[in-house]
């Protein structure tokens, strides 16, 4: 199947959601995450046309760089290195399990970039559970992820942030989704509804 449908539909649902993402950021952050995101899946969405024959690792490693290269604040290495780890650890036709595994390596290698761990309201709290899903496998399983991406990013309104800059909001940062996480989710939630049509 071709890769570059699921990319489109990914990075045009962060596109969309550009209002959203600001209105979260501007409660906990500096306001200008989904700026930042909008501008990130539009180079991405730019770049597709000189990859018309990328594998899939060669697809997630070049959207990593541009996500580096373009995305403001601390948003380009957090999804640059998701990306890029993703597209060192995936074998070229991956199943849920061999996802799974390069999910964990994704996990540990932004554990290390950001000095974060699972329950300081970050978009780890997204990708541990869904990798969690993915390790376990069974039915309906691209429901089940996507539910549990979004079930996620919401449950981060109950977290008190430890890291990053909503973390200077202490107690006040509650009640708030956390804007990475959300997009995380919206990323996961493209991806399952692209698979799932396919």
């Amino acid at each position: 199947m071709s890769l570059h449908p699921i990319v489109q539909n990914a990075t045009q649902t962060l596109v969309d959601h550009v209002d959203e993402l600001t209105a979260l950021d501007q409660a906990i952050g500096d306001g200008d995450h989904g700026l930042n995101m909008k501008r990130g899946a539009q180079a991405i969405q730019a770049k597709l046309p000189d990859l018309p024959d990328a594998s899939l690792n060669e697809l997630l490693k070049a959207m990593g760089k541009t996500c580096i290269a373009v995305i403001g604040g601390s948003s380009g290495p957090v999804f640059g290195t998701l990306l890029m780890t993703l597209g060192k650890e995936l074998p070229p036709e991956p199943g849920a399990a061999d996802w799974a595994v390069a999910l964990r390596a994704s996990i540990e290698a932004l554990t290390r970039l950001g000095k974060a761990e699972v329950g300081q309201k970050t978009l780890l709290d997204v990708l541990d559970p869904v990798q969690k899903v993915l390790a376990q496998g069974g039915d309906d399983l691209l429901a089940r992820v996507r539910q549990c991406a979004l079930d996620s990013a919401t449950a981060t309104a109950q977290m008190e942030a430890t890291r990053g800059r909503s973390s200077f909001l202490g107690e006040r940062a509650m009640g708030h989704v956390d804007p990475g996480s959300r997009s995380m989710a919206l990323i996961i939630g493209a991806v399952c509804d692209s698979l799932a049509q396919a």
